[in-house]
Order: structure tokens, then C-alpha cells, then sequence
């Protein structure tokens, strides 16, 4: 009777105050969780923004080395003779220097959603705190439409990546090292300029502006993404239409110009970039023809001339 009493806005300061004081103590559970090796007296006295960051750092750590070697291990030792021929797996080094790469950049990825953390903690965001809050048919339509600007957004980072030269140059050459399908692998998915990385991860954040998102859900796709750039750079075309899997990925790195969506392709096909790996197995398979004819007329007039 007494809240009923109360102004329309006061009784919405009081759900924002108590969804703000959800997400935070959502965040703590998470630290304890990831954190709980080191003693809580220690880490209560560390700023918010760092905790966080210690944390994510772990995550991101763990995830990248459990995927990539589980991955690694089945693709190639388990089943490689079956999944690849000879010559087409990655070599140790390369392998190595995917690591280094990544490595280097991972204290600059775990900042990403630490700084957004601090964000939504300050209520700048249109986070909620539980699916409740928006009940489950609205919290679906908000996750299409997060994902929906999600792809729009990474599509239009990654290709900016590419045809802007100087951007390529300074920051999307260093993942693109590996251009042979032998010289990918699953390690490879992180290894990325750390500016490059986040600029592609940063679609995830801002739209938390623009599309009510649930925190916890947001947080777990980022570091989906971690287990999806592993699986696109292990060479294996799973023909898993219309997701935007290995093989499709596996022809970005050796053209260029094809193929820069997240998980659909629908964004290729919309902005006419989408080469299948059927079409482009039929192009190559035309261009070894025409090359045989080449040299075969080259063999011939050489022939003649003698």
C-alpha cells in the first residue's frame, strides 16, 4: 500500500539502484569463482576494475589453452591422417608463434570486459541483471537483436581491417601471417595485434548502449568467441551452412577479399563478399586446367622451335 503511494520515479530509481547492486554482486560471485586461489583479504584490497581484470586475464588464459589443445589433439593426433594430407597440417613453429602472438596481446583483451564491467557497474548501460527482470520472450528478442548489430558491426570492422591499407598495415597483417591452410591452426584464433582484437570484439560492448542485454550472457558470448576463433582456424570444413564455419574462414586467409563475417554469412552474402568452398574448390580446380593447358602449349611451341 505504502509503494503504491510512492512516485512513478522513485519506484524506478529503487529497480535501477537494486539491478545495479545485482550486477554487482553477480561480478564478486564471478571473482570468487575464477579468483579463489588467492586469499579474499588480498583481493579486497585491490581496486574493482583490477579484480576484474585478474580474473578475466585467467579466463581468457585458461580458455585459449584448454580449446586450442583439446582442439589440437583430437584434429591431429587423433584423427589428423583421416582430416588432413600430406603437408597440410601447421608445423610446430608456427604453432609456437601463434602462442607468442596471442600471449602477447591477452592483458590487453582481458581490459575490454573489465572496462566494460566498470560501465554497466555505473550504470551507463542498458544491462539487466536476470532474464526475470524482461521475462524469456522479450529476453529472446533483445539477444537477435543484439546478435543481429553484433554481425552487422564485426563484419564492418573486420572488412574496414582490410581496405583501409593503413589499418592492415599497422594492426590486421599480424594475424594474417598465416595465409597457407598448412600455416593455420586452432592457436591461431586469438593471435591477433591486441588493438586489432579488441576493435573486433568491441561491437559486443557498445551495443550494451543501445540493446537491453542480459550481463551474464553478454560476458559468456566474448568469450565464445575464444572457442569459435579456434574452431574456424583448424582448416576442417564442417559444411555447416549457413554458419560461417572453417571453410568458409579458410578461404578469408587465402584471398583476402571473401568471407569477413562472425558466425553467418548472411552479412557476406548481403555486401557481396561470400565465396563458398564449393565455389571456390571449383575456381581453383578451373585455374589448375588452365594452367595445365598453358604449359601444355608451352611444351608444345617449344617443341616446334627446336
Amino acid at each position: 500500500m505504502e509503494e503504491a503511494l510512492l512516485p512513478a520515479r522513485v519506484l524506478s530509481a529503487s529497480a535501477e539502484e537494486l539491478t545495479l547492486a545485482e550486477l554487482v554482486e553477480e561480478n564478486d560471485w564471478k571473482n570468487d569463482v575464477v579468483l579463489f586461489w588467492l586469499p579474499r583479504e588480498f583481493r579486497n584490497k585491490l581496486p574493482r576494475m583490477l579484480h576484474a581484470w585478474m580474473r578475466n586475464y585467467v579466463a581468457v588464459l585458461a580458455l585459449y589453452f584448454a580449446v586450442g589443445g583439446v582442439w589440437s589433439y583430437y584434429i591431429y593426433w587423433c584423427f589428423g591422417a583421416r582430416l588432413f594430407g600430406p603437408g597440410q597440417m601447421p608445423g610446430v613453429l608456427d604453432v609456437l608463434e601463434q602462442m607468442k602472438v596471442a600471449m602477447g596481446s591477452m592483458p590487453l583483451y582481458a581490459a575490454l570486459p573489465s572496462l566494460t564491467e566498470a560501465v554497466v557497474e555505473a550504470g551507463w548501460t542498458r544491462v539487466y541483471s536476470r532474464v526475470a527482470d524482461v521475462g524469456a520472450p522479450r529476453y529472446l528478442a533483445y539477444f537477435v537483436a543484439y546478435m543481429a548489430c553484433v554481425e552487422f558491426f564485426v563484419y564492418w570492422m573486420h572488412r574496414g581491417l582490410h581496405d583501409v591499407k593503413l589499418g592492415y598495415r599497422l594492426l590486421h597483417h599480424t594475424h594474417h601471417k598465416y595465409n597457407k591452410e598448412h600455416t593455420l591452426s586452432p592457436f591461431a584464433g586469438l593471435a591477433f595485434n591486441a588493438l586489432d582484437g579488441i576493435l573486433q570484439a568491441i561491437p559486443y560492448c557498445w551495443m550494451l548502449f543501445i540493446v537491453p542485454m542480459h550481463l551474464l550472457t553478454h560476458e559468456l558470448l566474448l568469450f565464445a568467441t575464444g572457442v569459435w576463433t579456434a574452431n574456424i582456424h583448424d582448416n576442417i570444413d564442417g559444411r555447416c551452412m549457413p554458419i560461417m564455419g572453417a571453410g568458409y574462414h579458410t578461404i578469408h586467409h587465402t584471398t583476402y577479399k571473401h568471407n569477413y563475417g562472425h558466425y553467418l554469412i548472411y552479412m557476406d552474402w548481403l555486401f557481396g563478399s561470400l565465396v563458398s568452398p564449393a565455389e571456390y574448390a571449383a575456381e581453383m580446380e578451373a585455374r589448375k586446367g588452365k594452367d595445365v593447358q598453358v604449359a601444355s602449349s608451352r611444351g608444345i611451341a617449344r617443341a616446334v622451335m627446336e
